[in-house]
């Protein structure tokens, strides 16, 4: 369930659905979204979810990205887009020293949400996942997959970008689950990239220095298309597991390449922080701080888990509903309605202290 398990939680309620499309019409509202991994499929998702906001709420979407991750280069982004008029914006948040300028930005009267990438340093809510949580989820899916606690062996840990919050966090919970096999030796974590080949690079040599390795983790949406392609190569001797519900990840799965891939709710992280924006515009009133837990997907061959208390789908229908952006807006409609919906924070988009995100 979406976070209502949470009892001690502030509530927030959306309130959407009261608003008639002619004042949505009237409203002309401009809302910037800031990304970084321009390209990257996962992304991808995460700006569908934000258009399929705009496209709900009658509001304008104006979409900015970067190719990496450099905290000077997203910030600059967002002050474009201000700049150019938006009322209000969305971006990950990929570096603490992009608070000062953030909260300068909210201080004059422009909302911000964060999603993806955190900063706890900024005065604005976040969306995204329990990061420290989805690790230790990942981490046991892995251990048992590899025999339980009686495990024995190397298993190798990579981070696409090492420093970041969230990605530190997962490595946490990933080597907290893996210690309940003793036998486990875990090696990393490792820089192993975010390009599609650097990142198969690096993991091919990491293998290649450790060809006895039991099981290999990655924390970022490119690793499990590359576990993948790497654990063809090599007649499939180690479990593979990773994030994402990208295409390549849910085939690398299907194959029987890769074990296991977990979502962070992609389209949730684009939706939500794009209604939060527009009731904070539209009823002028600032967004308080704190964090909104996007939901945590875990997905092998034969099990399929999409949290936020959506329906049921089979393997095959999640592949075909992951790779068309209408699909997916369908799909989550039952949760866009309770969002939009009088009774959203009691159900499905409530809030915590921002320090539960890492816990």
């Amino acid at each position: 369930m979406f976070m209502g398990r949470y009892f001690a939680c502030a509530t927030l309620v959306l309130g959407f659905g009261v608003m008639s499309a002619s004042a949505q019409a009237e409203d002309k509202i401009t809302v910037g979204f800031v990304t970084h991994s321009q390209g990257d499929p996962f992304i991808q998702q995460i700006i569908d979810g934000a258009q399929a906001a705009a496209n709900d709420l009658g509001v304008t979407l104006k979409v900015a990205q970067q190719q990496g991750a450099a905290p000077d280069g997203q910030l600059k982004l967002v002050q474009n887009i201000v700049n150019a008029g938006a009322q209000g914006v969305a971006t990950s948040v990929p570096g603490d020293s992009m608070a000062g300028s953030l909260n300068d930005i909210i201080a004059s009267g422009v909302p911000i949400v964060q999603f993806n990438l955190l900063s706890a340093a900024v005065k604005a809510p976040y969306v995204g996942e329990k990061s420290t949580q989805s690790g230790r989820i990942l981490g046991k899916a892995i251990v048992d997959k590899a025999g339980g606690a009686g495990a024995k062996g190397k298993v190798i840990i990579g981070n696409c970008f090492p420093g970041l919050t969230v990605l530190e966090n997962r490595a946490r919970g990933v080597e907290e689950s893996l210690k309940a096999a003793p036998g486990v030796a875990i090696l990393g974590p490792f820089d192993v990239k975010v390009s599609a080949v650097e990142n198969y690079n690096h993991w091919e040599q990491l293998y290649a220095a450790n060809p006895d390795a039991i099981a290999l983790v990655g924390l970022c949406a490119p690793d499990v298309a590359s576990l993948g392609k790497l654990n063809a190569a090599n007649s499939d001797k180690f479990v593979a597991g990773g994030y994402d519900l990208t295409a390549q990840n849910l085939q690398a799965v299907k194959d029987g390449h890769a074990y296991v891939t977990l979502g962070q709710s992609a389209f949730v992280q684009g939706y939500l922080p794009v209604a939060l924006l527009v009731r904070a515009i539209r009823n002028k009133k600032p967004l308080q701080v704190g964090f909104y837990n996007a939901g945590t997907q875990t997905v092998t061959a034969s099990s399929v888990d999409m949290a936020n208390n959506l329906p049921a789908l089979t393997f095959p229908q999640l592949q075909t509903t992951a790779a068309d952006p209408k699909a997916t807006a369908a799909f989550y409609e039952p949760w866009t309605k309770c969002v939009n919906g009088p009774d959203a924070g009691k159900s499905c988009a409530t809030m915590e202290p921002i320090a539960a995100e890492g816990q």
